[in-house]
């Protein structure tokens, strides 16, 4: 279990930050531009985060970001990466002390395995067919059983291993789960409704 002392703790390689933990929580930010992108959480802590996103901005480059479950962020990027980047988070003592009870809560959720966050509609597209890509190039037919904004079940006679990053249509994702026929995937972000609607046929709202 992973306690709020721990999270506020101070890193011993860098005296000023706080240790990140593993998440992975959904959202949206803004850059300067004021364009919005979707992206995924995967570390965060009281006085930084890295997010993943298919728009990255540029270092130095001011940031708001709206999270799930923890709500609005904002900060400046300090660093990129091939599929996202890091940023500091700008906040008052009292807010780093609700960021860490919330982080808390995250991390202790993911580490006793709670069920999977419905929050998103799911609903059978009218176009179930689709074909499922491996990082390495390999693809295989796949029958989409249900999908949402996160993420989707397909029947497909492989079970790639959980963890492994796939590809449904367009749609970037990993292996969450596995089921008799077949296999749970979570995108890498929340997905706009218009997207999945074109790709897929489907009347998410």
């Amino acid at each position: 279990m992973v306690s709020a002392a721990k999270v506020l703790a101070p890193s011993v390689a860098e005296r000023r930050s706080f240790q990140r933990v593993r998440v992975k929580v959904y959202g949206r930010f803004m850059l300067e531009d004021r364009s919005e992108h979707p992206c995924q959480v995967i570390e965060m802590s009281p006085g930084n985060m890295a997010l993943r996103t298919d728009c990255i901005g540029e270092p130095g480059e001011r940031v708001i970001a709206y999270i799930d479950h923890i709500g609005r962020v904002e900060g400046i990027i300090v660093r990129t990466f091939q599929d996202g980047f890091a940023m500091t988070v700008l906040a008052s003592e009292r807010k780093r002390e609700k960021l860490a009870a919330q982080l808390t809560w995250l991390a202790n959720r993911h580490e006793l395995d709670l069920p999977e966050d419905r929050r998103h509609e799911r609903i059978a597209p009218r176009n179930p067919i689709s074909v499922l890509r491996l990082m390495d190039g390999r693809q295989y037919p796949c029958r989409i059983i249900d999908l949402s904004l996160s993420g989707a079940a397909v029947e497909i006679e492989v079970k790639p291993a959980i963890g492994v990053q796939v590809t449904l249509g367009t749609m970037r994702g990993q292996i969450v789960r596995h089921f008799e026929d077949g296999v749970a995937i979570e995108f890498a972000v929340v997905q706009r409704p218009e997207s999945l609607n074109a790709e897929f046929n489907t009347t998410l709202g």
